[in-house]
């Protein structure tokens, strides 16, 4: 059981609002048709907003704690979002990969303290009628704020837990987690051992950068890896390419 997430800034132009990397975009559906022809048995497939639900968001000024209330402006962040979803499906589809949306907006919620509830039943049952089920990051119902941002990371984290995940891979921009002197780092074992090297995404992004994909890593039982797009095909082969946190 792997969960992966398809980083926006690996699929997207995210300096550009609405601009897919369509070259990046065949890379990674290349790599999960052939690892799931290979040992890949249940792949949940999780991809980030990069430039369109993030420059939506942006536009809006909704965030993963500051929600709205305008129907028009969940339908600008939602449907950027539903787009990308559909050149991701349609990516994977050309190369026989049974992929199908699940749409968090329609299933997940915050309560009034934040914390998220996903219902991961249906997900489930679609890897075990033989799917490769496709969620986004999206909006989600909020109590007392409308509707606010969750972010890839945040789905790949419960997905991770409820499924019982044997490995999560995140695919990003850069080959890992890197240090001062752009060195990837091996391995992260405590959030301070980069704390002083971690600092925002230079991209529009509305949900932390890297320090929160760390943070939120950190606090799983399977281990992790933040890897390049090159180094995607390995990682679901089953190597540990780039930074392993654990």
């Amino acid at each position: 059981m792997i969960v992966l997430k398809l980083g926006g800034s690996a699929i997207t132009d995210k300096d550009r609002p609405e601009t897919l990397d369509g070259d990046a975009l065949d890379s990674a559906a290349a790599a999960i048709a052939s690892s799931l022809e290979g040992d890949v048995d249940d792949l949940v497939i999780v991809h980030g907003g990069g430039s369109f639900g993030h420059h939506n968001a942006s536009e809006h000024g909704v965030t993963t704690s500051e929600g709205t209330h305008e129907a028009a402006a969940a339908m600008d962040i939602h449907g950027a979002m539903t787009t990308l979803n559909r050149f991701v499906l349609g990516r994977l589809h050309e190369r026989g990969v049974q992929a199908v949306p699940v749409h968090p907006f329609s299933t997940a919620h915050r309560d009034a303290d934040a914390d998220l509830t996903l219902p991961t039943g249906q997900v489930e049952t679609l890897l075990e009628e033989g799917f490769v089920p496709v969620l986004h990051g999206d909006l989600v119902a909020h109590a007392g704020e409308g509707a606010t941002v969750v972010s890839g990371d945040e789905l790949v984290v419960d997905l991770a837990r409820s499924l019982g995940a044997d490995r999560v891979g995140l695919c990003s921009t850069v080959p890992g987690v890197l240090d001062a002197d752009d060195a990837v780092v091996e391995r992260i074992s405590a959030y301070e051992d980069v704390e002083s090297v971690l600092g925002d995404s230079d991209a529009t992004d509305v949900t932390g950068g890297m320090a929160a994909k760390v943070r939120a890593l950190l606090a799983l039982e399977a281990p992790a890896s933040i890897f390049g797009l090159e180094e995607l095909e390995p990682f679901l082969d089953g190597s540990n390419p780039g930074t392993t946190i654990e």
